[in-house]
């Protein structure tokens, strides 16, 4: 089951996509309004609206509506630095024993088929490639053993990443507004049974820079959710991105950095492709 939030007719509504359009679920409660997050932190809600869009007809294609990233609103976006064997090897780094975590604002967050905002303090945005999850329930210190039940579905992203900046300040590098595109959708867990089964692959302007299959993950999507809940209370509607491949601009000689006009996707087996394009900072 795919979920996508969206603005459709000027309002931001969620819901089921289908191959010919949306089934908008936020507008099958009446007067009651429902994001995504909101919706999977009350699963009886998202139980009632998904029985009530049993058998509907699409209410909107999918061209009459703009995207909103998957997640909206969500509390909190956790992101794991060189998680991948391979691009620990093209930073020089060791395995590393525990993940390497930090976080990004959530007006970091830009929709598929939106733009990606390359800022007016630098030149140097780059692109990581990433599987994110959506954690569906609440909870602290969790046993990696029980880490899946937890999760509400998978997700594409880019963490836009302003190189120049990071060289002083990782938070600094990793939160200029509107560079990390997160979505089209949400495959729900029920559809993919076992993360590090997927093939990720980012193209820049249809040139192919990183592929991999998730089983080169360092920490694997279970480890992650066990560590990060071990320091903060994990909620529905919380974004754990799980890291990028080797292939990244900075380590091209020579160096390749997103500029206006670009088109970046993010492809991902058994979820889609989200697709962004960059425009500078107005």
């Amino acid at each position: 089951m795919k979920l996508a939030s969206y603005v459709a007719a000027g309002k931001p509504a969620f819901g089921l996509v289908t191959d010919m359009g949306v089934i908008t679920l936020s507008d099958r409660l009446g007067s009651r309004r429902y994001t995504l997050r909101e919706a999977l932190a009350e699963e009886a809600v998202l139980d009632e609206m998904l029985n009530l869009a049993k058998g509907a007809e699409p209410d909107r294609r999918l061209d009459e509506v703009s995207f909103l990233p998957v997640i909206s609103d969500p509390g909190k976006v956790l992101c794991v630095g060189i998680n991948y064997r391979s691009h620990a090897a093209e930073h020089g780094h060791a395995v590393l024993e525990k993940p390497n975590i930090f976080t990004k604002f959530t007006d970091c967050l830009s929709a598929h088929d939106g733009e990606i905002v390359r800022p007016i303090a630098s030149t140097q945005l780059d692109f990581e490639g990433e599987l994110a999850v959506i954690i569906g329930k609440a909870g602290r210190a969790i046993p990696a053993k029980d880490a899946l039940k937890c999760v509400a579905g998978y997700t594409c992203f880019c963490d836009g990443s302003v190189r120049d900046f990071i060289k002083v300040s990782l938070i600094t590098g990793k939160n200029f507004p509107k560079t990390s595109p997160l979505g089209p959708w949400m495959v729900t867990a029920d559809e993919i049974p076992d993360p590090a089964k997927l093939v990720l692959t980012t193209r820049l302007n249809g040139a192919q820079m990183q592929h991999s299959g998730t089983d080169m993950m360092m920490h694997d999507v279970p480890a992650l959710i066990a560590y990060c809940s071990t320091f903060t209370p994990l909620a529905p509607g919380d974004v754990i991105a799980t890291g990028t491949p080797e292939g990244i601009g900075a380590r091209r000689n020579p160096p390749v950095w997103m500029k206006q006009g670009d088109v970046l996707e993010v492809e991902i087996s058994k979820i889609g492709t989200l697709r962004a394009r960059v425009v500078d900072e107005r």
